[in-house]
């Protein structure tokens, strides 16, 4: 018998099916390609054991001059500044109220009649001061309940928070742990945060401690009220869980009667945003063709859009931008502990906007670059398509005068500036439609901008990313590069892609670099998915795609930090590229890592083959297993559309021990069909594995 070696194209193909694409990958998850060879990609640990409140999608390291380094982390609820693993809350402040401005009502009631444990209606003496929807506790159980029906408590959960439901008999006191806060025009939507300070005691359990902390808003009554839950005495820090707020509840009594004094301030944080886009449906919007004949598009419903940040760093200090809000700075010789401030406050500065679409910091003038502002003339009236820029290394001034280079251009196409991305020569900026670059002339101009092109698609803010002087971007239905001339990157997955994406939910589309392995991913969520879970890469070096699963919501390449950095959904920061496992469980689990072949043949596949013998090419370089293994499956099957055939002795435990570089000398096998595949896999701890060229005995069979 003759021995075939097996060498496949680098690359994973999905445009062809398995049969035409002979000699190629076809699936793959958690494995890249190394000098044309597949090899299973790097794993990941937690950066630190502290997680974050909210959904982060903007990560932004800088080194201060005394070698500090920071790294910016903006969220859904917050925006913080990690130092040493720790989260520093900069998000900034909105609104401050007058001492006496906010007052608290509690409540408390005992039951007409007794409960039994499956009860979902509870019945009150009185419901009189209950808020709408709440929390209580009878005796040691806890309960939600979604509304009041005159003295009736309806749409109960039972059990809450660990308890257990219990039966509970007439004139039982009914506690209750939801407080509702009165302040005229708050302007707070649900899920803010507010912190009160001066609060007084209500008369029990309700102490002025419990009241002087930092609470998340549960529920927005009107513009003058709103609920909280009460809970012992901790920051919002010490008691985010998994990316939410797990408090110990405090119940207010009937003695809880006061309204906490009339010394109250409450503050504000701003507006908290979105972790999802919100959609509805209209005609003659979005791509043509994006869904189905006879059917109008999903488009998101204004003011529910995805919060994204965009942040750079001024020197040692941080600029700020809430996308389609307001722009801050945060003065790192104020300290950690001291909150972002509207930059159009600070002591000096003239004419800033105060608001936009995306800040950035110019590397090589040093101007403050404003996209979708404000303009000097129409303070707080956004124009989606204005750009503005401040005084050469002036962050406070932006009034154009003739003895400085602030200044504004305002593009002519598209209908809004999606995002922009600095490159080192200049500034890519992209509008729903066009794409024009920026480049900075001297003055009296200052900024001269050109069109590039009139036809292209971005999927999102996030979804474009420089690697030198090239920008590579995901459009609404295909990849694309700008180095001096916009193309559209030949891809062999596209249909892949294209056709198993959330695509209301496309504003969570990330992009990153990996430059270690001459990389770009792309997170999105796949068709089934309403956050990223999976992910797409284009090699540049070798100009090969693959894909696989992952959650990633951001991504930051190495740099300043020595490792690359991702956010998860889980909440926390993981370094990318780091040891051989999931970091993301305690002890660290597997990562399943797998690549299949597409089906080969004999010729024309007139011939079946009869497969007797595997010699392996694999090494374990790098391994911490004792004993490194991984799985190397031949399958067989005749015809392109049947199943692989149930044969003998198909699948080969491929097994070295330390040195790694001691291989398995061959299997012998009995395998029989008109064309077959190839596949290696692994799904234990501490492997590392990188294929080589594995031969097979192979020889033509007859029919029967």
């Amino acid at each position: 018998m003759a021995l075939t070696k097996l060498q496949f194209r680098p690359g994973v193909n999905r445009e062809t099916t398995s049969y035409t694409n002979e000699g190629g990958w076809f699936d793959m998850d958690k494995v890249r390609f190394r000098f044309g060879f597949a090899e299973k990609i790097g794993g990941w640990i937690k950066s630190s054991s502290t997680n974050f409140l909210g959904t982060c999608r903007a990560l932004h390291p800088w080194v201060a001059l005394d070698g500090s380094s920071y790294l910016g982390v903006g969220t859904h609820l917050k925006y913080y500044i990690n130092e040493g693993g720790a989260y520093y809350d900069i998000t900034p402040i909105r609104l401050i109220t007058d001492a006496g401005d906010v007052t608290f009502s509690a409540v408390a009631n005992t039951l007409s009649a007794g409960i039994s444990i499956i009860e979902d209606i509870i019945p009150l003496t009185s419901s009189t001061g209950f808020p709408e929807s709440g929390r209580i506790k009878i005796d040691s159980e806890i309960i939600t309940y979604a509304s009041v029906s005159g003295n009736n408590l309806i749409g109960c959960s039972r059990g809450q928070n660990g308890t257990t439901a219990a039966t509970h008999t007439s004139s039982t006191a009914v506690t209750c742990a939801t407080i509702i806060v009165t302040c005229a025009d708050h302007g707070a939507l649900d899920n803010d945060f507010v912190a009160f300070s001066a609060a007084t005691t209500l008369g029990d359990a309700i102490t002025a401690d419990i009241l002087n902390q930092q609470y998340q808003i549960t529920y927005i009554i009107s513009s003058s009220q709103f609920q909280i839950e009460a809970r012992t005495v901790s920051t919002i820090a010490s008691i985010t869980g998994t990316g939410g707020l797990t408090p110990t509840y405090v119940f207010a009594t009937t003695s809880d009667s006061g309204n906490g004094g009339a010394s109250c301030i409450g503050t504000f944080q701003i507006n908290t945003g979105l972790d999802t886009t919100i959609v509805g449906t209209g005609w003659g919007a979005g791509t043509w063709g994006r869904e189905a004949w006879g059917s109008g598009t999903s488009l998101a419903v204004s003011g529910q859009t995805l919060r994204i940040w965009s942040h750079d760093n001024y020197g040692e200090d941080l600029i700020i931008n809430v996308r389609d809000g307001g722009i801050y700075y945060w003065d790192r010789t104020s300290g950690l502990t001291v909150r972002a401030v509207s930059l159009s406050d600070l002591a000096g500065a003239n004419a800033a906007p105060t608001i936009a679409k995306q800040v950035l910091v110019s590397d090589r003038d040093r101007h403050v670059i404003a996209f979708g502002c404000d303009s000097q003339t129409d303070p707080g009236i956004q124009d989606p398509l204005l750009i503005r820029f401040s005084d050469q290394e002036n962050v406070l001034e932006w009034a154009s005068t003739v003895n400085n280079t602030a200044g504004d251009l305002r593009i002519g196409s598209g209908s809004k500036i999606v995002t922009a991305v600095e490159t080192r020569q200049q500034v890519i900026v992209f509008t729903d439609t066009s794409l024009h670059a920026m480049q900075y002339l001297g003055p009296p101009y200052t900024f001269g901008i050109n069109s590039i092109s009139e036809s292209i698609t971005i999927a999102s803010p996030l979804s474009a990313i420089a690697v030198e002087d090239n920008v590579y971007w995901m459009g609404a239905e295909e990849f694309y590069v700008y180095g001096g001339a916009v193309q559209r990157l030949p891809c062999s997955v596209r249909d892949y892609v294209f056709s198993d994406i959330n695509s209301d939910q496309l504003e969570k589309v990330t992009a990153s670099t990996n430059t270690a392995f001459s990389e770009v991913w792309w997170f999105y969520p796949s068709a089934s998915s309403s956050e990223n879970d999976r992910y797409v890469v284009y090699n540049y070096q070798q100009q090969i795609w693959y894909y696989g699963n992952m959650s990633r919501t951001c991504w930051l390449d190495r740099g300043v930090t020595s490792d690359a950095v991702a956010a998860s959904p889980d909440h926390y920061l993981y370094y990318q590229e780091v040891g051989l496992d999931d970091g993301s469980t305690t002890p660290s689990s597997a990562i399943a890592a797998y690549i299949e072949s597409s089906q080969m043949d004999i010729g024309d596949g007139d011939q079946f083959v009869f497969m007797s013998r595997l010699i392996p090419d694999l090494t374990f370089r790098n391994s911490t297993a004792d004993s490194p293994q991984a799985v190397m499956t031949l399958q067989v099957r005749n015809f392109p559309g049947g199943n692989y055939l149930a044969s003998n002795s198909n699948t080969v435990t491929k097994t070295a021990s330390v040195p790694v570089e001691q291989f398995t000398e061959q299997v012998f096998l009995r395998l029989r069909g008109r064309s077959f595949a190839f596949k290696i896999s692994s799904d234990e701890v501490g492997v590392a594995w990188r294929l080589g060229s594995p031969r097979v005995d192979i020889r033509p069979d007859g029919r029967r």
